[in-house]
């Protein structure tokens, strides 16, 4: 006789909660199989999402799959249906991986048409985006335990997978031309309004003459050999810029500490000697001009950051506050090449430098504001010779080549004076003149422009600045557009103007035209 033994019905557990225990990933497998189900469907789905979807942004590793198929019938322009991505899996040995011809039917069973494909597939996008940046934080977290890492890379570690995560969303949608063609309209009467200068006046004449100002969205390159004046340059323009015109500015300085870069505007807004700033040993007579004039700068909307090694990061982040924060017009970097992009790894320098170029055109763009980098050249130009033979050019350019392509303009700060050249061929002095050199300028003319220098303040000005030497002639050497031909008779305003009388005649010798 069998013993009856009574057993207990077992309960079934309640469903636990989606939060007590764990989460799954962000995902959206239905929506991923309604897209692929649909690109199947409508001869021209595929076209819509081209752009927007990859296979790496499926969560599930079969529909990954799938898609890499339908890419691989788009590029051969193969039509895409449910038998010819089947076909497709089965060259490529992964049919039986995604569930065979059966789940590449129930894909298309699921879906009528393809009206809400685009917006479904954005969805799969940010659930990505989400994924990848759970995948980071966690990455950085386990690092951030480890008592080895320094946390400083692991900072620029972190910025440098944010940036790459980043670069992934900034997708803009096309626009129909009508707004574009108002916004253009609206910048033309601004123009208008400026008498020609549509973008930043640089506060140098000549040089706005040809580029009517800095233009938003513009990346310019202001490269010369050490001793040139960069800095002296930029200092120059940003206050003209911020005090003459009321515009804020920020200059980002990777060489100088932000005391040292005001110590040189002193210099520049002053007219006081550096070593006279940097011992106070002032006259009474200077103090009193040195107070009346430092009050120029006082209140001026100018913002300096001495980040050194400041990653292109860092620049994006700092930027987008000053922006929103400063209504900032215009960035200068002092100087790209001091730039890093830490947190991601390259072959060489000159990848890395070219990342950092093409960021800078990327920011100048999505801030609608002109970023003026300084940069290095190399020593091509020392080993050159005679008057022509010192003067840089695009192939100078120090570490990359991708500069010169990302830059939307290229000037060049040239002091033949330097280089123990008295005067040109002409015979005209060359002493105390600074030749700005433009050799790109992928939306107007290029051209050379002179303008004074005085070495001893630092200070870059208009030929006919403070009225020294008589008219007001500026000197444009030549110009021309920068395109494929030459117009035989240049613009009136590109066409050579007369040179001041003092530029004629050469200086004496320890003659200072100043």
């Amino acid at each position: 006789m069998v013993e009856k033994r009574n057993y207990k019905k077992r309960e079934t557990p309640s469903p636990i909660p989606a939060n007590e225990y764990g989460k799954l990933p962000p995902q959206a497998p239905e929506l991923e199989e309604d897209v692929l189900g649909a690109i199947m469907l409508e001869k021209d789905a595929y076209t819509m999402i081209s752009d927007i979807l990859k296979p790496e942004y499926f969560y599930k590793t079969v529909h990954q799959k799938i898609f890499e198929a339908i890419i691989d019938l788009a590029l051969q322009q193969n039509p895409i249906d449910m038998h010819t991505v089947t076909e497709m899996l089965r060259r490529k040995g992964t049919l039986d991986e995604v569930g065979g011809p059966y789940y590449i039917t129930l894909l298309t069973s699921r879906v009528s048409s393809a009206a809400h494909l685009i917006y479904h597939s954005q969805i799969i996008v940010q659930k990505y985006l989400a994924r990848e940046l759970i995948r980071l934080s966690s990455e950085i977290q386990t690092k951030a335990f480890d008592e080895k890492m320094d946390v400083d890379d692991l900072m620029q570690e972190a910025e440098g997978k944010l940036f790459e995560i980043t670069q992934q969303n900034l997708k803009r949608d096309v626009v129909q031309i009508n707004p574009v063609i108002e916004e253009a309209r609206e910048r033309m009467k601004d123009a208008a309004k400026k008498q020609g200068a549509s973008g930043l006046p640089s506060g140098f004449d000549a040089l706005d003459k040809i580029t009517s100002g800095w233009q938003k969205s513009d990346l310019i390159i202001i490269a010369a050999r050490p001793a040139m004046g960069k800095t002296a340059f930029i200092l120059s323009m940003a206050k003209n810029m911020a005090v003459d015109h009321n515009s804020p500015v920020a200059i980002f300085s990777l060489e100088m500490s932000n005391v040292q870069l005001v110590n040189r505007l002193l210099m520049n807004v002053c007219n006081l000697e550096g070593e006279k700033i940097k011992n106070g040993q002032l006259t009474p007579a200077e103090w009193e001009r040195f107070d009346k004039d430092v009050n120029n700068l006082y209140g001026a909307p100018i913002y300096v950051d001495d980040t050194p090694s400041l990653s292109v990061f860092e620049l994006r982040s700092k930027a987008r506050r000053l922006v929103k924060e400063h209504n900032i017009q215009c960035i200068i970097i002092d100087y790209l090449q001091l730039m890093n992009a830490s947190g991601l790894s390259f072959g060489s320098r000159e990848q890395e430098v070219s990342l950092i170029s093409r960021s800078l055109k990327g920011l100048a763009k999505e801030l609608d504001l002109p970023i003026i980098a300084l940069s290095q050249l190399n020593r091509g130009v020392e080993g050159r010779t005679g008057i022509d033979g010192k003067r840089p050019q695009l192939s100078d350019l120090r570490e990359s080549g991708a500069i010169e392509q990302d830059a939307d303009m290229v000037c060049f700060i040239h002091r033949p004076e330097y280089y123990g050249i008295p005067a040109d061929s002409q015979g005209n002095s060359y002493e105390g003149i600074a030749e700005i050199i433009i050799s790109k300028h992928r939306n107007g003319a290029v051209g050379d422009v002179k303008l004074k220098f005085k070495k001893t303040y630092a200070k870059f000005l208009n030929l006919t600045d403070e009225n020294p030497f008589g008219d007001g002639n500026f000197a444009v050497i030549s110009s021309k557009m920068n395109t494929d031909f030459e117009s035989e008779t240049p613009p009136e305003y590109l066409q050579t103007a007369p040179l001041p009388e003092y530029i004629q005649t050469p200086s004496s010798p320890g003659d200072v035209p100043f």
